[in-house]
């Protein structure tokens, strides 16, 4: 019996694998379309960095809620409902008229992938429990990072090609029938897994940390544009509230007999509080990369959206020859920092550097991203790798927009870049830190593993 499960096990992966893949390039493709989006719904800064940050948000805060719904009413219901109200949510972000509109099914296609990408964590660890396991969870960060480059690709290209005359809208509509085909491929492929009777959710965490992050980054990314009005810093500083407030919710939970959202034994584990900020780091960096990237290709070259795509084409083949040395976390870091480095001082001292200037600062920087990936899930715990990253995302828009309405795109460019590479050397150290921790000195090995 277990010869017959190998080999589909493997399109098993592929069906799961593709539907975190969506995810993740639906995180990105907007971005490529956000000034067609700005002019053909009328949006203002704040409003289109809503439409990018809300995503992760509603991610973020419900992404350990979808995984325990999968242990209770089972991996493969929760992770086809998951795709299915993705699909959905994409068809009402494509219909979408108004700004308003856009951002509240922005929010409801990040509920979604919270509901479906734990699936597919669970599902490796079901269908390779074997010595195969590396090489899955390889595939999936694989995934992962071609996901962001190809969404930025994709989007470009779609909305250049302007199919039936939908414009940007058709970066939504593409999900439709490829969402429906993962649904009906993991309803035959995908095993079905035993409940878990004593596995409980815990909605006022995940209320508390949806209520605290808006609290936060709303005001962050709509202050300037509203000057800054006194109810502004009161909701900044409840949101501050109730995420300082949240520890202490999780901990009457879990004094109750109920299942706290976090697992409170876990932040006394040095090791991991370290992983966590690394990876906050990390994937605040990274995701705010492409969504400044854009801004500055778009509005500050004047590139249109396939010739910005096509400038990072190199970005996304050298992400994957990088995760084929994945391994080096720490020098991953390292070459992304250099990476930024050199397209800052490109930005700095070109004005209007040409398409063939960026290509191999932002080559270096996906080769960088490949490396430190893919292990990075072995590093620390996975599953709640984007807790607050959308909200490092919004800081880092904030800041490109505040520079730009000062210095303009150029200067923003610079400073947001200067941000992101404290974030990647922020998470070098911090790997650094947590592999001498569980290494002595003395065999501290060259590749992490």
């Amino acid at each position: 019996m277990h010869t017959t499960v190998v080999p589909r096990r493997w399109w098993a992966l592929g069906s799961v694998a593709a539907a975190q893949f969506l995810a993740v390039a639906d995180a990105f493709i907007v971005n490529v379309a956000i000034p067609a989006m700005r002019a053909d719904l009328h949006a203002g800064a704040a409003e289109i960095q809503a439409v990018v940050a809300v995503y992760q948000i509603a991610y973020a805060s419900l992404v350990i809620t979808g995984g325990r719904l999968g242990d209770i009413v089972g991996r493969k219901r929760v992770f086809i409902t998951g795709v299915l109200g993705f699909t959905l949510a994409s068809l009402w972000c494509g219909l979408s008229d108004s700004p308003a509109m856009l951002i509240f099914a922005r929010a409801a296609q990040g509920g979604a992938a919270a509901m479906m990408v734990p699936q597919v964590l669970a599902t490796i660890h079901t269908l390779f429990p074997d010595a195969a396991r590396a090489r899955a969870f390889t595939c999936f960060a694989v995934a992962i990072g071609l996901g962001a480059a190809v969404g930025f690709m994709a989007g470009g290209w779609l909305v250049t090609l302007n199919i039936a005359g939908l414009g940007w809208r058709s970066i939504f509509y593409v999900n439709v029938p490829i969402g429906a085909a993962i649904a009906l491929v993991a309803a035959w492929l995908m095993p079905a897994t035993p409940r878990d009777a004593n596995t409980r959710l815990d909605l006022r965490g995940a209320a508390a940390l949806f209520v605290g992050l808006l609290g936060l980054v709303v005001p962050l990314m709509f202050g300037h544009e509203l000057g800054w009005p006194w109810w502004m810093w009161v909701a900044m500083i409840a949101g501050v509230g109730v995420l300082a407030g949240f520890l202490r919710l999780q901990r009457i939970i879990d004094r109750n007999g109920g299942m706290p959202l976090i697992d409170l034994s876990l932040l006394g584990d040095d090791v991991f509080i370290t992983g966590m900020v690394a990876t906050f780091c990390f994937f605040a960096a990274n995701l705010s990369f492409y969504f400044v990237l854009t801004l500055y290709l778009q509005n500050g070259l004047g590139l249109a959206a396939n010739d910005a795509a096509l400038t990072v084409l190199p970005l996304s083949v050298a992400f994957v020859i990088g995760s084929r040395s994945a391994g080096r976390l720490v020098q991953g870091c390292l070459v992304q920092a250099t990476a930024l480095a050199a397209t800052v001082l490109l930005a700095g001292s070109v004005a209007h550097p040409t398409m063939a200037m960026l290509v191999l600062p932002l080559a270096v920087f996906g080769y960088g991203q490949g490396m430190v990936l893919a292990p990075l899930f072995s590093a620390v715990l996975t599953q709640v790798r984007h807790a607050h990253a959308g909200s490092g995302a919004g800081l880092v828009g904030t800041l490109y927009f505040a520079v730009q309405a000062v210095a303009g795109n150029r200067w923003a460019f610079l400073a947001a870049l200067a941000m992101l590479g404290c974030c990647v050397l922020a998470t070098a150290v911090l790997l650094l830190r947590m592999r001498m921790v569980t290494c002595p000195p003395a065999t501290v090995p060259l590749r992490s593993s």
